[in-house]
This record gives C-alpha cells, structure tokens and sequence, in this order.
C-alpha cells in the first residue's frame, strides 16, 4: 500500500516546479513555492486552534486562491476536511455539524456560524483564514499515516439526510495519480474549475492541477452564466471539467455571432451522461477540442474512463477501468457476469474509499470483501462491461423503473429526448407515489405533445413517458445536474 500523504503531492511539484503559477481566481495568483509557504502556516494556524489528529475542520468558504494551501494543510495538520457548499438549508447544515462534529469551523455563512457557535464549536471566517495563510505559525505534532482519514465528502441519495463517504490519504492519492495517467494534464494547462469543491469532481482538480503541475483557476459559481464564455477567453483555459448543464450553455453562448473562441483542448465530464449532440455542436465549434467521458461514483471517485474522443468510436461507453483497478458485473446474488452480461456495477481496487461515516450497515452494504485486502464497492448502478473493458452504463438504481410493463431508464429516455431536434435540456421523473408513467421535463421551444411525438420517432413507444412539461428552466442541483427531487415537487403541482 502506498505511504503517499495528500499534502506530498503539493510538496513534490513545489520542488520541481517553485515559481510556476499554481492556483488563481481571476484576482490573485501564487505560485507553488507560495502554496506551499501557506500551507505549512495553515497547518501551524490550525494547531494554534487546537486542531488535532483525526479531527475533522468543516470549510464553507469561497473557493478562491486560498483554497487549496487550506486543504493540504488540514492533511499535513493530521487532521480531515470536510467541504460544504453554503449557503444551503438550515436542516442539512445542522445535520452534518451533528455528524461530523468538527473541532473547527471555518465559514462567513450566518446560519451555520450561528448553528456552530450554539453547538460550542469555534468558528473562523474568511479573513482570520488568509491572515494566517500569511503569518500563521510553523506545523507541530505527529505526521498522519497514509491509512488515516483526511477528507468526508458528504453526498446525498435519494432519500434521507447526506451520507459521508472517508477518504485516507492513501485512496485519494492512488486516484489521484490514476485518473491523471489517463487525463494527462499537461504543465501548461489551466484548468478552469466552475464546479463546487464540496461536489468531488470538482474537489480532485485541485490535487489532478497539482499533480500534472498545470495552473489551477478556481471560478465564481456566478461565472456558470453568460460570463461563462468570457471567462474562460480571460484565464485562457485549455482544460474544462463539466457537467451537462455547464456544456449545454457554453455551446449556447459558443453559438452567438462573433463569439470568441476560448483555447479550451480538453473537456471532461461525469457525474451526468452528456449528450452526444452538444458535444458534436462544441466539437464543430472548436476543432480542438477532445473529449474524455468518465463514470464514476464518491465511494470509488472515478471508476472508469474513456480515451480522449473515444465515444466517437464507441457511443454508449463510458470507459474503462482505471490502471490498477477493476470493474464487473453481478447477478442478483452476487454472481460475477461474464463480458457482455447485464447486472450490477462493481468496482474493485485501492480507489475504493474506507466506508461511510459512522454508517456501519450501510457500508456492510456496498463495500464488501469478497477476495482480497481491498473492499468491493457494489454500486448500485446497472449496466455491462464488454470484452475490450468498455463500461456501458444502463442507469442508476433509483433510474431504473417500468412504464407499461416495459423495463426502462430515466438515462435512456434522456439521452432520446436531447437527440428530439428543439430540445434543449431534458430531465426525467420515474414514477412514484401513485404517478401511472415517468414525467419527462425539457426545456423546448415546443408543445409537450410536440415533445412526446417526436420522441416516439427515437423510442419504443412502450417506455415514452407518460406525459411531458415544458419548463422555462431546469432545477439543477448545486454540482450542475438536474435535481429530482425539485422536478417531483413540479409535478406534484402539474398534477394538482
């Protein structure tokens, strides 16, 4: 098992790379020389607040230039971090300060200043942070092993309140180093970052830029809109990590006559299937532009990933195992499937993070040791695995439902709507709660029986939803993708 601690990777490229720029967000820029000064006084700061091995430092503060010499140094300080986007309910932010129990906090947000300090947890804002950033002290105390905990990234399922997944150093930087020998950033990269650290796409560009020692510049979740474009002209970004929603917007923006054309070589997505018609309308609009599709889940970070412009070559597939790792299917009673056969995703490698927090049945539930030291993460997800050791995604869990007695996925349906020409984001509701059919929610410049007409020319007329809504908007979640449990609340009122 690798020895790797997370701050090692920051510390490695500092020494090869000093006065390269590091990390930026379009006001202030340090090189890794600096981000690693701001690390080691982050770490004494934290010590100084009485942060100790093993205790967890909640941090709800922009993601500026700071950002990352804050993360290495909660991990050099032996301690966990734990990202949280704010502001957010007042529900789940007391539920993950009742779960986590941080020794620390650090945010500006009210509500949960308000929620910790209730709670006898000290908090620090944005100021005191950079203040230390410049003068804090030197790092005192034990050095963490690489089978310590260092992040919890809270992720929400269907129901219920988010679930923690842990994280040690040693499973964060074994992902790290296998999803960059398949991305390759390059050193004079700059990958421009739109996406929350609290989601972990968004969080591992951090430790990926340091790693392939390319320019990080960390956006303005405000930058999503119709600065989206400018923005990436104005950091000269040639690395894009993306979600449906991101892409679907920079090829509107991308389209207006006399657009600028940002040097953008590398555009990535997971999280969401990406449909093939935006990515062939951004293809067309920069000829450079490659592509590598990935699938990938917060217990395992990334599962699988496609080689650059690969779906081309193999559309339905969202790539391949990662160096070191594997994937599978499973009957219903766990069963391994051989090449070709439908049934339940299953990861296995060092990749697969250590459980959920303080959630013992649950991860007696998905990671399970069958042969081996290391756990196997049974994903819940359906789908198959051909001979070459391409993952073809069938739908997730909740995904998978009936719509006249026919087998069908909310993804499948998706992907037909967005191929329905006058369609420009689309979203499906399976049923529940006594509905008769899926609900299908797209943002059209047609009618809904416009949308259902012309989708019985892409489906089986057997898993064509139920009714259809158009909207002027998609809700979408904080990450970027379409938010479910919104779109039950829009059909409850439809349907009402």
């Amino acid at each position: 098992m690798s020895t790797e601690l997370l701050h090692d990777l920051l510390d490695r490229t500092a020494d090869t790379r000093p006065d390269a720029p590091a990390a930026g967000d379009g006001t202030v820029e340090f090189t890794y020389r600096q981000v690693r000064a701001d690390s080691l006084r982050l770490a004494g700061w934290l010590r100084g607040q009485g942060v100790r091995r093993g205790d967890r430092v909640l941090v709800a503060l922009p993601a500026d230039a700071t950002l990352p010499a804050l993360l290495y140094a909660v991990a050099r300080a032996g301690a966990v971090f734990v990202v949280l986007r704010t502001p957010a309910p007042e529900v789940a932010l007391a539920h993950v300060l009742d779960d986590a129990e941080p020794g620390l906090v650090l945010t500006d947000d009210p509500v949960l200043t308000g929620l910790s300090r209730a709670r006898g947890v000290p908090v620090r804002g944005a100021a005191e942070t950079r203040r230390a950033a410049a003068i804090g002290g030197a790092p005192a105390g034990p050095a963490p092993l690489a089978v310590d905990p260092v992040c919890l990234i809270y992720t929400s399922g269907s129901t219920g309140m988010p679930k923690a997944v842990v994280s040690t150093h040693a499973q964060v930087t074994f992902a790290v180093r296998a999803i960059q020998s398949e991305l390759r950033y390059r050193p004079d990269d700059v990958v421009h970052v739109l996406l929350p650290p609290s989601f972990d796409y968004g969080l591992y560009q951090i430790f990926l830029s340091t790693v392939a020692g390319a320019r990080l510049r960390l956006g303005d979740p405000g930058d999503t809109g119709g600065r989206l474009l400018a923005t990436l002209v104005e950091s000269g970004a040639t690395v894009l990590p993306c979600v449906p929603s991101l892409a679907i917007n920079l090829l509107r923006l991308l389209g207006r006559a006399g657009a600028p054309r940002p040097p953008l070589r590398l555009l990535t997505n997971t999280g969401a299937a990406m449909p093939p018609e935006v990515l062939a309308g951004l293809r067309r609009l920069l000829p450079g532009l490659a592509v590598q599709l990935m699938f990938g889940l917060t217990e395992c970070k990334r599962a699988a990933i496609m080689p650059p412009d690969a779906d081309l070559r193999r559309p339905g597939a969202c790539g391949r195992a990662l160096p070191g790792t594997e994937i599978f299917t499973v009957d219903a009673e766990g069963r391994r499937q051989p090449p070709g056969v439908r049934g339940e995703l299953v990861v296995r490698g060092p990749h697969v993070m250590a459980g959920y927090w303080r959630r013992p049945e649950l991860t007696a539930q998905r990671f399970r040791r069958a042969h081996g030291l290391f756990p196997q993460l049974h994903t819940g997800d359906h789908g198959h695995v051909d001979a070459d050791g391409y993952v073809h995604f069938a739908g997730r869990r909740d995904d998978v439902y009936k719509e006249k007695g026919t087998r069908v996925s909310a993804t499948e349906v998706e992907a037909a709507a967005y191929r329905v020409d006058g369609v420009d984001a689309a979203g499906v509701l399976p049923p529940a709660d006594g509905r008769d059919g899926a609900t299908l929610f797209v943002v059209a410049a047609l009618t809904p029986a416009d949308v259902l007409r012309r989708l019985r020319e892409q489906l089986d007329e057997m898993k064509v939803p139920a009714r259809c809504v158009v909207l002027p908007d998609l809700p979408l979640t904080g990450n970027g993708k379409v938010d479910r449990r919104a779109l039950a609340r829009l059909a409850g009122e439809h349907n009402g």
